[in-house]
């Protein structure tokens, strides 16, 4: 059996390596995409992904680029306003609401919600326009050999790859990485999420709404409506127990028990889709590269879905390795250009895994000083208007003055 060779090597066909695979191969790259698990594309099938991802500014400009954002606008939700909400008080009501507006710091939306499911069946659609990229799913990197001058990786069918550039977007187990030998440090809460749809009577109006209160917030972002009804995606955070017990329940005591968590805001919640869930885990990697391989996404960093912040960080790897292979194609995949994108993003990954471990603590609290001294702070850092707007510009991984439309 020959080798297949190509520039670049993707390791994973979720979100994050399918992006890879288009934002490469729309560049002009010759690319291979493998995933052991073939796409799920359609949002009521057995193993669809149920979560939703918020595209933060920036990420709409490496979308452009890959060609992805073509097929994605018409189905995205714009979020204006993302809304702090504390209800920690004796009983389960709002006692401080605060909005962060993006018309602060732009004339464009904090970001668009989209279905990680319709996600998954645009770019699969994408990557199938593109000549230079071959996404075989149902196939996985089971060895990965590496040389000073390319990378050779054996397939789960016994094929080869041989490529200038390995990336392993092959998520937080990520069998590339362990192949390279390079450390992780992982923190565990105890908190597991759930994920849902749900429809209500009240619209959120882009409106993004986190409400706090103990174990873990509980997130809800518009969706497109659904039977004439306001649609939105959720995601509920607790202690893990009281997740899987809400996993099990019947659908009218689920139903009941998440609308008291909501505060009854947008009314009775109605449920409309499955229920997934997974445990809540913070996550680094020692190093960002190996040899021949550079590390994205989950197979580089984790955290809690706080923020909007997972999928967009995993789009500034990409965005920063494919500018890195743009300003000197000769040097894809040499030890020059991995040190630089180690240099180029590390730091910023620190920050915001830090960041969000911070923020994900303090959704945990349980004890009524705890929580007034969450709403207190909350309440301290939005009346200080230039700390609020640099905190927005943090949140959306801009630097300086804002983001102004283009």
């Amino acid at each position: 059996m020959s080798d297949t060779e190509c520039d670049i090597f993707i390791s994973g066909g979720g979100i994050a390596g399918m992006t890879a695979a288009a934002a490469f191969g729309s560049a002009g790259f010759s690319v291979v995409c493998v995933d052991p698990a073939p796409p799920v594309t359609e949002r009521d099938a057995e193993g669809s992904d149920m979560r939703t991802t918020a595209m933060l500014q920036p990420a709409r400009t490496v979308l452009q680029d890959a060609g992805l954002w073509q097929k994605l606008q018409d189905h995205a939700s714009p979020l204006h306003v993302m809304r702090i909400v504390d209800a920690g008080g004796e009983t389960p009501e709002p006692r401080l609401t605060r909005d962060f507006n993006a018309s602060d710091v732009s004339d464009l939306p904090f970001g668009w919600n989209l279905p990680n499911w319709l996600l998954r069946r645009e770019m699969v659609a994408r990557l199938s326009e593109l000549p230079g990229v071959e996404f075989r799913p149902g196939l996985g990197a089971t060895r990965l050999f590496t040389r000073e001058r390319e990378a050779r990786v054996t397939l789960s069918d016994g094929s080869r790859i041989r490529a200038r550039l390995v990336i392993a977007a092959d998520g937080r187990d990520s069998p590339m990485r362990q192949a390279a030998g390079i450390d992780v440090r992982t923190t565990r809460y105890g908190q597991k999420a759930l994920a849902f749809a749900v429809t209500h009577p009240i619209p959120l109006e882009n409106v993004s709404t986190e409400i706090h209160r103990t174990g873990g917030p509980f997130t809800l972002v518009p969706l497109p409506d659904q039977d004439g009804l306001p649609c939105s995606a959720v995601v509920w955070m607790d202690d893990g127990p009281l997740s899987q017990a809400r996993y099990d329940m019947d659908v009218p005591a689920f139903e009941a028990e998440m609308s008291t968590r909501s505060c009854h805001l947008f009314g009775p919640l109605t449920l409309v889709s499955r229920r997934t869930i997974w445990p809540i885990i913070s996550q680094q990697a020692a190093r960002l590269s190996g040899e021949r391989l550079a590390l994205i996404a989950e197979a580089a960093h984790v955290v809690p879905p706080i923020g909007a912040q997972g999928l967009n960080m995993s789009l500034a790897d990409i965005a920063t390795l494919l500018s890195l292979a743009q300003a000197r194609p000769e040097g894809l995949g040499d030890q020059a250009m991995l040190d630089a994108y180690h240099s180029a993003r590390y730091g910023d990954i620190t920050l915001r895994v830090q960041g969000i471990d911070m923020l994900n603590r303090a959704s945990q609290v349980r004890t009524p000083a705890l929580r007034d001294a969450r709403a207190n702070a909350l309440n301290a850092l939005y009346a200080l208007g230039p700390v609020r707007k640099t905190l927005m510009q943090m949140g959306l991984g801009v630097r300086g003055g804002g983001v102004q439309s283009t």
